[in-house]
């Protein structure tokens, strides 16, 4: 047993030291997964792994939605949609007290339900809107805290590749975990502009008020943002309504955002090329490091070690809430480390069982441990989102951009206080679909 447990323990510290090297996820899993069982159980049980597990996922027909819903929300972007998404939030928003930092968090949370990625979010809203908040004099600080701040709502307001990942390495619904993920979202996108409003009321310098617009402009403005309100009503409220399944919602909005795009000649062949070769690209990286996960989650098993993890943590008798909470901590300090994905395999092998055994809900589980993502998005020393924004407002000091993150940081960790205290925020709708 002891052999066990060591073999265990020098994998993960093996693998966590490689991460932090910054060498590839998918890599790193490999080698430490294909090795450690090919020690503690030979290597044919290695090689049998290794061809069964890589066959197994990619005929998986659940994981079609990746890269569908990847493409939806690249000709979104290239045709020109998220701009329209953005002008119609300011419309709305845009005369209030930070009305146009308001207005990217909403545009933002619209891009996310087309895309399902924060990189992607932060950058597309970040082309429109720093230019924008620059015009009207918005501080530096707060301009690019709301756009990598924002940009995170792409991992839990569905499509979310976070849940797709978090549902196949937990055996989850992938629809019920993209239903569980919208009210959430939609309290995190309040407290954001929650927040940006107490900033700009308290001082004013950071963020101004807009021009105000009249109702036809708002209707004007509404209404070519049209398409995309469609798009996410027939895809959203299609699996709600039981009539598709996530990987028919993904197909049937793919197809829609590509008819619009065509039929209102924004889009170019060479633009829909680029749009399919980038969804190709990241659907094999999100690929091999599922694959990859599959190789470390037996050799964890082997190597007993969540029996262990769970032994020190239920010794501890803190009690169902007090080891969740103390789980979810453990996740906001990997993130200041790892890349989320990375995160998910690493601990969910070693952490799901502790949940099964405290009778946790594990869709709750799952937006609570997203929302944990995201805060490691926007938190030194990593922080991708803040590099996106970093690439894009390259006049703004990275140190700048991190400050600028941290009251939404806050509303974050306050958006799981919330979710905690009450779990039907997250369980309505999945429940009130499925049950």
């Amino acid at each position: 047993m002891m052999l066990e447990y060591h073999a265990g323990l020098f994998g993960m510290v093996a693998m966590l030291l490689m991460l932090l090297m910054r060498l590839p996820v998918a890599f790193t899993m490999f080698l430490v997964g294909f090795f450690g069982i090919a020690f503690l159980n030979g290597w044919n049980s290695a090689w049998s792994l290794l061809a069964s597990e890589t066959f197994t996922l990619a005929s998986s027909p659940e994981l079609i939605v990746i890269p569908l819903f990847i493409f939806m929300g690249n000709i979104a972007s290239k045709s020109g949609m998220s701009s329209k998404l953005f002008d119609a939030a300011y419309a709305i928003v845009g005369s209030m007290r930070g009305g146009l930092a308001s207005a990217t968090i909403l545009g933002c949370g619209g891009f996310a339900a087309l895309s399902g990625s924060s990189v992607a979010s932060a950058l597309t809203m970040g082309k429109v809107a720093l230019t924008e908040m620059d015009r009207f004099d918005y501080h530096k600080r707060l301009s690019s805290g709301v756009v990598a701040a924002g940009g995170t709502l792409g991992i839990l307001i569905p499509p979310s590749t976070g849940f797709v990942i978090y549902a196949i390495l937990t055996e989850q619904s992938i629809g019920r975990l993209f239903l569980a993920g919208i009210l959430p979202g939609v309290l995190l996108t309040l407290l954001f502009i929650l927040i940006i409003t107490i900033i700009c009321t308290i001082d004013p310098k950071y963020g101004p008020s807009g021009p105000e617009t009249s109702l036809s402009e708002k209707m004007l403005a509404l209404r070519n943002a049209a398409p995309i309100f469609l798009v996410v009503l027939v895809t959203i409220g299609g699996m709600y309504a039981g009539i598709f399944s996530p990987v028919e919602a993904s197909a049937v909005g793919a197809v829609i955002v590509l008819i619009l795009a065509l039929i209102n000649g924004s889009i170019s062949i060479n633009n829909v090329f680029e749009a399919s070769r980038d969804a190709v690209v990241t659907t094999a990286t999100v690929m091999l490091i599922l694959i990859a996960a599959h190789l470390i989650n037996p050799f964890i098993a082997l190597s007993n070690l969540p029996d262990l993890v769970e032994k020190i943590l239920l010794s501890f008798n803190f009690g169902t809430y007090g080891t969740l909470i103390l789980i979810l901590f453990i996740y906001l300090i990997l993130g200041c480390f790892l890349e989320g994905f990375a995160m998910l395999v690493l601990t969910l092998p070693i952490f799901f069982p502790i949940i099964q055994t405290l009778e946790i809900d594990p869709i709750w589980f799952g937006v609570l441990v997203v929302i944990t993502l995201e805060m490691g998005l926007i938190s030194p020393p990593v922080g991708i989102n803040v590099f996106i924004v970093k690439s894009v407002a390259r006049d703004t000091e990275l140190a700048d951009i991190f400050r600028g993150v941290l009251p939404f940081w806050c509303m974050m960790l306050l958006c799981i206080g919330i979710l905690i205290t009450f779990p039907q925020i997250s369980l309505l709708l999945p429940n009130t679909m499925f049950d």
